[in-house]
């Protein structure tokens, strides 16, 4: 870009705003918009930012997706960036431009036509979805639990099921509510231990004959040999241990290879019975990254050189899921799919940017792991550490792991929200938890 003439006011368009996109478009907004350096914008298909670690919360009804969503148009006027509703149809660019899908409202109605976005500079933040790797009846009988509109469907199905449940007389061996989570990750173990508590919940608000040691059986299936495979093992072995605890079944070793309307066949023969299933297993990219004329891997993952610049076009960036990073120079590993991953690659990225308008090169982008953290709910928090306090890998688990876990969503809120504003929301949560009942019951 050195060797072109730079517009007077370059235009960045971010697509996506989840964790990532939306932290580089505040961030950008303060250091480039406000001050007319660049024209910056956000572009999504939602109209609020939830986020994604809390998705198991919302599904399991502990935490109401409104009162924790942030609108991007209030954003947007606060931080100096602009917002445009809308989806990706296709890039051009030769010209530099984006195809915008029309926006319809729930009904079908035509918001707004489709129509084109030019650009300077593209960075495209679009995370990642579900992949159920064509598992035969995993789209048809499953909730697939990457968007708050999956999980508000979860909930609401597993209160009418909770309702079905409470009349059902109940059979031997098996609970009057069933529920399957497809996947031993991060969001299928949380997803467990946040069900478990909204049982007991539900049952002190009147919804009766629901017993959650007795009437709910809880499944978790996962084709590796154990829990969290991508954490320490010892991280693994705790989690396993305080699930079984609260009696929720854990199956590895175990592949999906059908899903039904009543329940999962397993490759080694096994059926596990389901009145609800989730799919939590693999992510991949949204597939049309794959129509962009970009270089992607078999996630559908764009391939970015270390400075998160696209190996095929200088003027397109990419961070977060969606990009396929190499961790280093020696090509043996990539960058993993988490939120300190994006958050980091937003930090470097909106120095880079700068840079950039100026003529020089993007900066390279240094992965740190600081280690990882898995929420039970009320029940137990369990992580590692790394760098930082800890030399190494440090076990945590208790109240401190509890209150480092509460703390990443903090430190996420001031980047969008700054101090004070998050300080004031906070208050407003713990009013609300003395407010409102403990679970949403609708």
């Amino acid at each position: 870009m050195s060797g072109t003439e730079i517009p007077a006011e370059p235009h960045i368009v971010i697509v996506g705003g989840g964790a990532g996109g939306l932290e580089l478009a505040v961030k950008l907004g303060r250091s480039l918009g406000r001050k007319k350096r660049a024209r910056i914008t956000l572009v999504d298909r939602s109209r609020t930012h939830l986020w994604k670690p809390l998705l198991h919360q919302v599904a399991a009804g502990t935490l109401d997706s409104h009162a924790d969503e942030l609108e991007y148009l209030a954003l947007a006027r606060r931080h100096g960036f602009g917002f445009r509703l809308g989806e990706v149809l296709g890039l051009d660019r030769e010209t530099k431009q984006l195809q915008l899908a029309p926006v319809r409202s729930a009904e079908g109605e035509e918001l707004l036509p489709a129509s084109i976005l030019d650009y300077d500079t593209l960075v495209l933040a679009v995370g990642s979805k579900s992949n159920d790797f064509g598992t035969p009846g995993a789209r048809e009988h499953c909730i697939l639990l990457d968007s708050p509109e999956a999980a508000l469907l979860f909930h609401r199905r597993l209160i009418d099921a909770s309702i079905r449940a409470s009349i059902t007389p109940p059979r031997p061996g098996e609970g009057r509510l069933t529920v399957a989570i497809i996947g031993g990750g991060a969001t299928g173990v949380e997803l467990a231990a946040e069900l478990h508590m909204t049982a007991r919940i539900m049952a002190s608000y009147g919804i009766e004959n629901i017993h959650p040691e007795r009437d709910l059986k809880i499944t978790i299936l996962d084709a590796a040999p154990r829990l969290l495979p991508q954490l320490p093992e010892r991280v693994s072995s705790a989690v396993t241990r305080e699930l079984r605890k609260l009696d929720i079944d854990v199956h590895t070793n175990e592949k999906v290879v059908e899903v039904t309307p009543a329940g999962v066949k397993m490759g080694s023969g096994k059926f596990i019975p389901s009145s609800l299933t989730v799919w939590a297993a693999g992510i991949k990219a949204p597939d049309f990254l794959t129509q962009l004329g970009l270089q992607t891997n078999r996630a559908n993952q764009i391939l970015v050189e270390r400075n998160l610049q696209t190996v095929d076009d200088p003027a397109i960036f990419a961070l977060g899921d969606c990009a396929a990073c190499p961790i280093d120079d020696s090509g043996m590993g990539f960058v993993p799919p988490r939120a300190q991953a994006a958050h980091q690659q937003a930090l470097t990225l909106s120095r880079s940017l700068g840079r950039v308008l100026a003529g020089k090169p993007a900066l390279p982008f240094d992965y740190r792991d600081r280690g990882s953290l898995v929420s039970l709910g009320e029940y137990s928090t369990v992580g590692s550490l790394m760098g930082g306090i800890a030399r190494g890998s440090l076990f945590i688990e208790g109240l401190f792991a509890k209150w480092m876990y509460w703390s990443l969503h903090k430190q996420h809120q001031v980047v969008i929200n700054g101090g004070f504003r998050t300080w004031l929301s906070t208050w407003v949560e713990a009013i609300d938890r003395i407010r409102n009942p403990r679970i949403k019951l609708h």
